[in-house]
């Protein structure tokens, strides 16, 4: 994963800044309407996607021009026979060239440049960038590099949905917003799972979950997913036609128990795989070798893994997405259990050499790849194991692929929502949260930062853990506010105050004896004793204060003071009609804000 740069600031750019218009918020039913096109856009963007790949995929492989392509199904060996293995060179080459050219941002696996994007870059995301990552994941995986389809579509729908919202001279939190729905609604039309692509929104991307944020995530997933089934069908990604768990199917104690063995070792496996393509791209980064030189080296033993497996078991495999490989597990067509797990180790190597070289494409098929294999495999053994306890290696398959999505990218819901909308087998939702659960805490216990945040991360650019934990944000304003405060006439002079009050903790209020007017920090003035025998209160005494009634939330109360560019809010009792002095009970500063926010966290 590369993030680029910011560029250097220019004075012309400084001027053009100055010069921009101010920036508006507009109401939730405008964000809806505009959600609704950043939805149609990512539907069609998917659509095309997808016939770019399989144009260039059979190009690539076969020499012939053609947009017919089932990713599901396994395609005849090339017709370059062992001059198989440039093909992801050369596309390797030009994916170099692409990025390095016009791009930075387009290389690696799209979510975490995303992210970069929301928490450091206000949600600007370059509209060349939606181009650039479509040719060049396009030719990555046409050429066989082993991503996915996801993380290109998610950097292309937050591409346009910031562009959009930049066109528009949105505020921050609407731009993120549509940045957001963009993301939600390109993984909602790549694998027709419009509920995932709102989850994926919600748990990876949007800093708040709130009804202004959630809204208009859901419009637009729910438009591209439309559009995309108009025009592609509504059949789901993977086709699930065996009676692992019959419908009305108890789930029992062995499966349950298997289940929850794979979850370990789902998260011990999602461990490996943050650990790996870490390893992988710092090896790379860190090499000093020529970024052309590298993508040759890592992109030949790529092809050369991808050509052996072909030698040995009939098929490339670990090939671009490799979804025929997950259908063949779920259809029951590969039963050993050795076999599958050189497919997931493969994966592995594959996947983390290919990223690391260079590749442009997302991390959630080998994901989906790596859990298939490695599932299927424990389910051979448990059924070897345990005969007669309903265990099959392909319900097991799908077990595997929902924790080790969950348990690479900490998405649990996303994991959870996806497989079933993926596969629409519910019953197995219950042994699937199960795994997906400790999948994750396995993983979390090995390492906080997940397949998306690691780099981000090591690169000194973290993103929070718990993004959507504002929960001390509904403490009502009277268990925060500051207490030790008094009331004073504004006539009062400087001097006579200082010698009621201790000038580094109590907070004073001023009134002209009906109305508040002002309030006054002492530790926060410099003291000057001539100035202040001059002064009065009234003269020293900031008025940029908001009245908030001990009953209102803090969002509340935050919210208003940063509409109305007020540092700090006095608290009064829930009275009617204008507040008096004597009805103050409080002060809320930044002071107390930031206090709330650690003990939330820390206790």
């Amino acid at each position: 994963m590369s993030v680029a740069n910011p560029p250097a600031t220019s004075a012309a750019t400084v001027a053009s800044e100055a010069e921009a218009p101010p920036e508006r918020e507009v109401t939730l039913k405008v964000m809806l309407l505009l959600s609704l096109v950043v939805g149609i856009v990512a539907g069609i963007g998917a659509i095309f996607f997808k016939y770019l790949i399989a144009f260039i995929y059979n190009l690539a492989f076969y020499g012939i021009f053609s947009l017919r392509l089932d990713p599901n199904v396994y395609g005849p060996a090339s017709s370059w026979g062992a001059g198989i293995v440039l093909v992801p060179v050369i596309g390797g080459l030009v994916v170099v060239w692409l990025v390095r050219s016009f791009a930075p941002e387009a290389k690696g696996h799209g979510v975490p440049e995303v992210m970069f994007a929301i928490y450091h870059q206000n949600g600007n995301v370059r509209g060349v960038v939606a181009a650039v990552k479509s040719l060049a994941s396009a030719i990555s995986i046409g050429t066989g590099a082993s991503v996915g389809r996801e993380g290109p579509i998610i950097q292309i729908g937050s591409s346009f949905g910031s562009t959009f919202a930049r066109a528009l001279n949105l505020v921050q939190h609407q731009k993120i917003t549509l940045l957001s729905a963009g993301a939600g609604a390109g993984i909602a039309a790549t694998f027709n799972t419009p509920l995932g692509g709102v989850l994926f929104a919600s748990e990876v991307l949007l800093p708040e979950v709130s009804t202004r944020t959630f809204l208009p995530v859901v419009v637009a997933t729910a438009t591209s997913t439309y559009v995309y089934r108009a025009v592609m069908g509504v059949e789901s990604a993977f086709v699930v036609a065996f009676d692992g768990l019959a419908q009305g199917h108890l789930v029992n104690g062995a499966e349950l128990l298997l289940a929850a063995a794979l979850g370990v070792l789902m998260g011990l496996a999602a461990w490996a795989f943050v650990k790996v393509l870490a390893w992988a791209e710092d090896v790379f980064e860190d090499s000093g070798i020529n970024p052309y030189l590298q993508n040759i080296l890592g992109m030949f033993a790529v092809g050369l893994l991808g050509y052996g497996f072909m030698l040995f078991s009939g098929h490339y495999h670990v090939y671009s997405v490799g979804y025929s490989t997950i259908q063949d597990v779920l259809n029951g067509g590969i039963t050993g259990a050795g076999l599958l797990l050189v497919l997931f180790a493969g994966k592995l190597v594959a996947t983390c050499v290919s990223l690391g070289a260079g590749a442009s494409g997302g991390i959630f098929s080998p994901s989906l790849f790596m859990g298939a294999t490695l599932g299927g495999a424990v389910g051979v053994i448990g059924e070897y194991l345990l005969p007669g306890a309903g265990i099959t290696p392909q319900t097991f398959a799908i077990l595997g692929m929902g924790a080790m999505v969950g348990g690479a990218t900490s998405a649990a819901m996303t994991a959870i929502v996806m497989i079933f909308e993926m596969t629409r087998d519910y019953e197995i939702i219950l042994p699937l949260v199960l795994a997906v659960a400790l999948a994750i805490g396995v993983r979390r216990a090995l390492t906080t930062a997940d397949i998306y945040t690691i780099k981000l991360r090591n690169r000194g650019k973290p993103i929070p853990t718990d993004r959507t934990t504002n929960m001390f944000l509904v403490r009502q304003a009277s268990e925060v506010m500051y207490r030790d405060f008094v009331v004073l006439p504004g006539s009062m002079t400087v001097t006579d105050a200082l010698k009621q009050v201790e000038v580094h903790k109590t907070r004073v209020i001023t009134t002209d004896g009906t109305r508040i007017t002002g309030y006054v920090r002492f530790g926060t003035i410099p003291y000057q004793a001539d100035r202040f025998a001059r002064q009065t209160l009234g003269d020293i005494a900031s008025s940029e204060f908001i009245i908030a009634s001990n009953a209102s939330n803090l969002n509340t109360v935050v919210t208003r003071m940063n509409r109305r560019n007020r540092t700090y809010a006095i608290v009064v009792r829930d009275t009617r009609g204008l507040p008096r002095p004597e009805d103050i009970v409080g002060i809320i500063g930044r002071e107390e804000i930031a206090n709330a926010l650690v003990r939330n966290h820390y206790g």
